[in-house]
């Protein structure tokens, strides 16, 4: 799609305040593909006051006029999947298929199910002599990351608007164009002006103008934890809500029960899904001792599969991130078995798919989030070992547990400090809620529990 320059806000695109721009990089190539205006703190104001001045009509809204909206706006981004997908994949470096099914996919799935919602929630209900009412908590401003760039706008934007909230939406500097597309969509589908805003810029300027804002009631950041806590600082001196979706570093726990093969083969493309990029990503693989040379061998065998199928890191300074990580997985001892921190080709930000063995619990490399096709792999000794492993870092955002016995894997996972754990191989549900524990975040997303998020609670007495 051919760029914007300018912010879409109350229901048109208008000229940016400054002459600042962002370029569009293709990771891919390292091509510059569009340039989009670097809104500033006006920018953002101008975006806050629209959203609020159309709040009081959409927030009247009937719910079903609501959902009607969504229903539309589903129905769009079912017409101009392939558009989302080239577009994804042109400014994030994501394969062609893998943005069809999943950068266009999920977010398609999870707008239809918010107008599903919209439609059948109780706004009201009855608790003993009191009538507890559920009202929209005003204007949104939604940050968004750049590594599932539709996803996340869609997971903020939908239910907020299903809850009869405004918004203004900061995506990532890295990935505008997505977000300038969904803008057009939301103008397709017939959503009243004012009601969803877009401001593109740099987080230090715009994200910061938007989480400050006095206009603004809730902030719905995702991203790093690092910058997750500067956005509760800004939004806390206001003490206004805050909903945060933050860094992880999943355990994959292997019982000796489980089929080794299976899980181990999974874990791997899960690690490797996205070029890495997945903040639920299982980077930490959990072996019992007996089975830990078979699966590290299994391991090595699976990422090599994946040096021509996965893409490049978003821009240099990740992939300098991510091969600085893998360096010093190297300094402090662990063993490569696949991949390493050698740039696999001339052009592009490219990582190899790189797996440690002999990964100890306080390295760096299974501690922190790397963000990049990099797996470790760690012994056990016992069910109670593998369970202080899994819990001992300071996130908690997903896991996965596999056994042969499915009642064994889900003790095991009632025990884990994260919010969401796939047994067996679980597949994606986008009507569950997902978010963290610990450092991980603040607020669920998703289903009804994300679309309560959005709500302001009234009690009325009889």
């Amino acid at each position: 799609m051919k760029a914007h320059d300018g912010m879409y806000i109350d229901g048109a695109w208008r000229p940016a305040d400054g002459r600042e721009t962002i370029d569009v990089v293709n990771p891919a190539d390292e091509q510059v593909i569009g340039k989009v205006p670097a809104g500033n703190a006006l920018d953002v104001d101008t975006a806050v006051r629209a959203a609020r001045a159309a709040l009081p009509g959409w927030a009247a809204t009937p719910p079903a006029e609501r959902a009607a909206r969504l229903a539309a706006l589903r129905d769009v981004l079912v017409a101009r999947k392939d558009e989302i997908a080239e577009t994804v994949t042109a400014e994030l470096g994501s394969p062609l298929k893998f943005s069809q099914a999943v950068h266009a996919g999920a977010p398609i799935a999870v707008a239809g199910s918010y107008a599903e919602l919209a439609a059948t929630y109780a706004f009201e209900e009855k608790v003993g002599n009191s009538v507890v009412h559920h009202e929209p908590i005003g204007v949104v401003g939604a940050i968004t990351p750049w590594n599932y760039p539709l996803h996340q706008i869609v997971a903020k934007v939908a239910p907020a608007l299903a809850a009869g909230c405004t918004v203004v939406l900061k995506p990532a500097e890295d990935t505008p164009l997505t977000a300038q597309l969904f803008a057009e969509a939301v103008h397709e589908a017939g959503v009243p002006a004012g009601v969803f805003n877009l401001v593109t810029g740099l987080g230090p300027v715009a994200g910061q103008a938007l989480a400050e804002h006095p206009g603004v009631d809730l902030v719905s950041f995702t991203g790093s934890t690092a910058v997750g806590r500067r956005i509760g600082a800004l939004a806390g001196a206001a003490v206004k809500k805050v909903a945060l979706e933050l860094g992880g570093k999943s355990a994959n726990v292997i019982l000796p029960s489980a089929d080794l093969a299976k899980a181990v083969n999974v874990g791997v493309a899960n690690v490797m899904s996205n070029s890495g990029q997945t903040c639920s990503a299982w980077t930490r693989m959990l072996v019992h001792r007996d089975q830990y040379d078979e699966a590290v061998e299994l391991a090595a065998e699976a990422a090599a599969k994946y040096g021509d199928r996965i893409g490049p890191v978003v821009n240099a300074k990740q992939q300098e991130r991510v091969r600085g990580y893998i360096d010093k997985g190297v300094a402090e001892g662990a063993r490569l078995v696949a991949g390493g921190p050698e740039a696999p080709r001339e052009q592009g930000y490219f990582v190899s798919p790189t797996v440690f063995a002999d990964v100890t619990e306080e390295m760096t490399v299974a501690q922190e989030e790397i963000f990049g096709p990099v797996l470790t792999i760690l012994r056990y000794e016992d069910e109670d070992d593998a369970l202080r492993i899994a819990n001992g870092t300071v996130y908690g955002l997903a896991g996965a547990v596999w056994a042969g016995d499915e009642a064994e894997a889900v003790a095991f996972a009632r025990r884990m400090d994260t919010g969401q754990v796939d047994i067996n191989g679980g597949r994606f549900n986008p009507l569950a809620p997902f978010g963290g524990y610990k450092q991980s975040g603040v607020g669920r997303e998703l289903g009804s529990h994300g679309l309560a998020e959005y709500l302001q609670t009234k009690s009325l007495q009889f």
